[in-house]
């Protein structure tokens, strides 16, 4: 492809840690095998981005500055390499992108246009459209209830991650029951109560998955965690955990980590949405132009009132 035709995008880009902007930046030549998507939106995510922004986020390959972050993109495909099975025009689900040279695409979904593997889309039904943005949160949600298998009784954290988790706690036949301290997030329950924590006496809970993101959870779940029971951490923590070993001995707690989702259980996420099972609703809560980026990010990390903020790309040049 010669160079005046070469792709470009708009992207939002974390310079160094609090320095974010929107630059336009060079996209790799696409092959046979990949799908240029022209974004329509992206949602900003308060658990890893905000880590990547703030400069707090573990050391892990491909971690550094420049760097293009977003994993919960929605567009619609604008060219289809040969060897893909994709139409010009099909709304997908896209989990990131590695596309934009010397700038780091961790995790490269925040721009107007990514060029990505075929492999690494999702189609989407017309009628999910921006709420396609939540699909890798549902995913999270889905692989930390190990597909329904073992739904929680209490679920620490009623942000976005954890409505997802207590609604498919609810499909898969649970009655969990969500702390949150924060009253401003202890609305919007769907077939499960929200309580503060300080009003529950409960302290024989089989399985507990924590979404809060505090490395300093740990003796107090144990401490209301059944005999033989689990606590799955869920969030992502900045900090070491620590917990005294007695309480959980005399207990015998499993401590599982749920970690990245797979690509059968987007699937599975996508599906039940499709059906109505599973609904997304009332999650997204606030919406910004590519244009105010770096309040829209700073809202996002900042304000309790906002589940979701995603950037609408479709008036982006």
């Amino acid at each position: 492809m010669p160079a005046e035709a070469r792709l470009n995008a708009q992207a939002v880009v974390v310079e160094q840690p609090l320095t974010l902007r929107v630059r336009e930046l060079a996209l790799i030549e696409p092959t046979e095998n990949d799908l240029v998507v022209d974004i329509c939106w992206s949602g900003i995510s308060t658990g890893t981005e905000k880590l990547l922004w703030s400069g707090r986020m573990p050391v892990f390959p491909g971690m550094g500055y420049p760097l293009v972050p977003g994993y919960e993109s929605v567009g619609r495909v604008a060219q289809a390499g040969a060897n893909t099975n994709y139409e010009i025009g099909e709304l997908v689900f896209v989990p990131g992108a590695a596309c934009f040279g010397d700038v780091k695409g961790l995790f490269g979904g925040a721009a107007s246009r990514v060029v990505i593997p075929a492999l690494r889309a999702l189609r989407l039904p017309e009628e999910l459209g921006e709420h396609g943005t939540l699909l890798a949160l549902a995913a999270t949600a889905y692989h930390a209830n190990a597909g329904g298998v073992t739904p929680p009784e209490l679920i620490v954290g009623h942000g976005v991650l954890g409505r997802m988790i207590a609604r498919l706690a609810v499909i898969a036949g649970g009655n969990p029951v969500v702390w949150e301290t924060n009253p401003i997030r202890r609305d919007g329950a769907e077939g499960y109560a929200v309580i503060d924590p300080q009003d529950d006496t409960r302290s024989n809970y089989r399985s507990i998955c924590d979404v809060s993101g505090d490395a300093s959870v740990l003796d107090q779940l144990i401490a209301r965690t059944a005999p033989g029971g689990e606590i799955v951490l869920a969030g992502f923590y900045d900090d070491t955990m620590r917990f005294s070993f007695a309480p959980a001995f005399m207990r015998e707690v499993r401590i599982r980590v749920a970690a990245q989702w797979k690509p059968a259980e987007l699937l599975a996420v996508r599906d039940l949405a499709e059906s109505g099972r599973l609904s997304l609703d009332g999650l997204i809560t606030h919406r910004s132009s590519p244009e105010h980026a770096e309040q829209a990010y700073r809202t996002a990390f900042s304000d309790p009132g906002c589940l979701k903020m995603i950037l609408d790309w479709r008036t982006s040049p």
